[in-house]
């Protein structure tokens, strides 16, 4: 079986491929089957990550959908599933605070744009360099950032203002409202969490996100909790997907949000293509790095008009999928249809989960995201663990674009001294 080493660089998506080798009916039992497995996943993990964004949890669903399906049908990997991401909660809510959902439609919408004009400028393999150590720094950071931003409603605080954005003024706020704590929101939330964390190591192969938040909506209802759920905060998802629509573009909006979309840009190149690196790592194959590029901006620019949240490639549902027996990028797209006839058909459903559990969810998933091994191995190199510490503490300070870039700089002097020297 070649491993398409001969084609990586190629314009070609994945599926066309697979079609023209000749697709059978057992292939396509099995990437129903994958599709069903990561459509389980990506269902609470979707809404909770809109929710921990600051926008209503239907929007993670559009991106699921619409996005899932592009980056599937055009992407340049087999096996890629593409989604909301824990890695964009940062950047996603930061960009709502302070452009509303508009701007951050418009944001997504031109990152989506600058994604495909890197792909079809062949600037897809130099992402792929960026140090090790870089990577390892701002994941960490990222999963420590967003297990604070979970603390509010993973314990029910009532805060005195509006969350701030940056780390240590959160922190701040959050440890003087800790007097307003709710024991059942507190209960249901790690309840949630450690029942997947136990899920996970006694029975793996189980929807573990699924069914901690399904008994938690149904603790919830039964016993009366005065927890606050999707229903309460957001009121009923809508059933199916809107109508297309154009964010709002004008010269002086596009100059406003630009920073953020290079941001947002940086961030899902970086995401998707890890993720399809994953992916060759378990199966033996190669992606299409510019092609998957090129397709992760058509599908963000697809997400953006029809109202959803930014797409990447996303590992855990990604490793799902290969897990699960999937054969080719069928298996994604059919997860994008399964996730629509969940919100066409079990919608109201969805306003009984509480939002305890959701951060429950997302305090897995910080702990699953951060590299804890990876980050301790290289602390044991000092240039490695000088440009890990800075690029870490930077993104936790300042922001991911700035931890991201401090670290590439200092990994490149210490590469050009050492180019001196020699």
């Amino acid at each position: 079986m070649p491993d398409g080493s001969a084609t990586a660089h190629h314009y070609r998506p994945k599926l066309a491929t697979v079609l023209s080798e000749g697709y059978d009916l057992g292939c396509f039992r099995k990437d129903l089957l994958a599709a069903l497995t990561v459509a389980i996943v990506a269902l609470p993990l979707s809404m909770a990550i809109a929710v921990a964004s600051g926008v209503s949890p239907e929007r993670g669903l559009y991106a699921a959908v619409i996005g899932g399906f592009l980056v599937s049908a055009l992407g340049g990997s087999r096996y890629q599933i593409g989604g909301p991401a824990g890695a964009f909660i940062v950047l996603v809510s930061a960009t709502v605070t302070k452009f509303g959902i508009e701007g951050l439609l418009l944001t997504v919408f031109i990152s989506g744009f600058m994604l495909t004009v890197i792909g079809l400028l062949r600037l897809g393999a130099l992402i792929r360099y960026i140090p090790h150590p870089v990577t390892v720094g701002f994941t960490c950071g990222i999963a420590v950032t967003i297990f604070a931003s979970q603390l509010r409603d993973l314990g029910g605080l009532k805060l005195p203002a509006a969350e701030p954005g940056p780390l240590l003024p959160k922190l701040v706020m959050l440890g003087q409202s800790l007097p307003t704590i709710s024991p059942a929101a507190l209960a249901v939330g790690v309840g949630s969490a450690a029942l997947i964390f136990l899920l996970r190591r006694l029975a793996p192969n189980w929807p573990g996100m699924l069914i901690a938040v399904t008994l938690a909506s149904v603790a919830v209802f039964l016993l009366h909790l005065p927890v606050e759920t999707i229903g309460s905060h957001f009121g009923q998802l809508p059933d199916g997907v809107p109508s297309p629509q154009l964010p709002s573009i004008s010269y002086a909006s596009v100059l406003e949000v630009l920073p953020a979309a290079l941001s947002f840009t940086l961030l899902g190149a970086v995401e998707s293509l890890l993720s399809a690196k994953v992916a060759d790592g378990m199966t033996g194959r190669k992606h299409r790095y510019n092609m998957e590029v090129v397709a992760q901006g058509i599908a963000n620019v697809a997400s953006a008009i029809f109202g959803g949240i930014s797409v990447t490639g996303t590992i855990a549902r990604t490793a799902t999928n290969i897990r699960a027996g999937a054969c080719s990028p069928v298996s994604g797209m059919a997860h994008a249809i399964l996730v629509l006839a969940f919100m066409l058909v079990a919608a109201p459903l969805a306003s009984f989960i509480p939002l305890s559990a959701l951060a429950g969810v997302l305090v897995v998933v910080c702990w699953n995201m951060a590299e804890k091994e990876e980050f301790l191995r290289l602390l044991h190199d000092w240039r490695s663990a000088a440009v890990l510490i800075a690029t870490f503490g930077l993104t936790l300070i300042e922001d991911l674009t700035f931890g991201i870039i401090a670290g590439c700089v200092l990994a490149a002097a210490f590469a050009i001294y050492d180019r001196v020297r020699g």
